[in-house]
């Protein structure tokens, strides 16, 4: 099945796919191993960061000899793709999923620059995720003016025919100052008016409650990346500060399963467990 169907059959069963960060070997290792013990389908994303830091061919094998070994149903996903030409890269590569992110631009540019990236995938099959109205990034100011309107997505899918649109609806980037609140009603509204796998981005820090709502009112697919770095470094700083041990493979296991505990609760929280 093919990663829009599957993400389609998710909307449709009020379930999504958690799609996760992952960043070296360990945070990797993290995210199959809990995705195992609990049955859930996996999303690997992988940013450009992440892939000038891994090289983008390593990057690839590891995740793909990842799912191999733990036998899971997962694919590779380019997470906030900010240019075609990365897109194309990963496509080469073989990602079965991409997000070209023109957000900051105008419509107009996103709409064109969307559209490029849609024709692109066409030929390899791949799912195209784009994003629509504002999701602040690390440290920036939440507004509900930059929120994805009703209007807007409605114009954005007809045009571009993408597979999954990514809305701002009181989602940031990183931690939060206080809690969130989505704006569920907003997300019902464009879900009724739209034929397109939605995504929340940000997810870290939303309560759980809050995720579950979103799902039930169209979200298939939850992004979460902050969560597992801050939990992997917090293990790892704790570890290492009670201990002098110098040898990482006995130091960086305890980080990785922060991770899996983690990660446990949030495939749970989405409705993707089986077990």
């Amino acid at each position: 099945m093919k990663v829009q169907e599957k993400l389609k059959l998710f909307q449709l069963e009020r379930k999504a796919i958690l799609a996760t960060n992952f960043y070296n070997y360990e945070t990797l290792k993290g995210i199959l191993e809990a995705a195992s013990q609990v049955q859930a389908p996996v999303m690997l994303q992988l940013t450009k960061s992440s892939i000038d830091y891994m090289g983008l061919k390593r990057a690839v094998v590891l995740a793909r000899q990842g799912l191999e070994d733990y036998r899971l149903d997962g694919c590779i996903h380019l997470d906030h793709g900010g240019s075609v030409e990365l897109v194309q890269r990963c496509l080469d590569a073989g990602f079965e999923s991409v997000m070209i992110d023109a957000s900051e631009k105008s419509m107009e540019e996103n709409i064109e620059t969307t559209c490029k990236v849609v024709e692109m995938a066409r030929p390899y099959g791949a799912n195209v995720e784009a994003e629509l109205g504002y999701v602040p990034k690390l440290g920036q100011m939440q507004d509900s003016s930059g929120f994805t309107t009703v209007e807007d997505a409605v114009r954005f899918v007809r045009a571009t025919q993408v597979d999954a649109l990514a809305v701002a609806i009181g989602s940031a980037h990183g931690f939060y100052k206080s809690t969130p609140r989505l704006d569920i009603d907003r997300l019902a509204e464009i879900h009724a008016a739209t034929d397109v796998v939605l995504v929340l981005h940000g997810s870290s820090g939303i309560p759980h409650d809050m995720v579950r709502e979103a799902i039930r009112n169209g979200i298939a697919k939850v992004n979460l990346a902050t969560e597992i770095k801050d939990t992997f470094m917090r293990a790892l700083k704790q570890t290492l500060q009670n201990s002098d041990e110098i040898d990482l493979r006995k130091v960086f296991p305890k980080a990785t399963d922060s991770v899996v505990e983690l990660l446990c609760d949030k495939y749970k929280m989405v409705g993707s467990a089986t077990e």
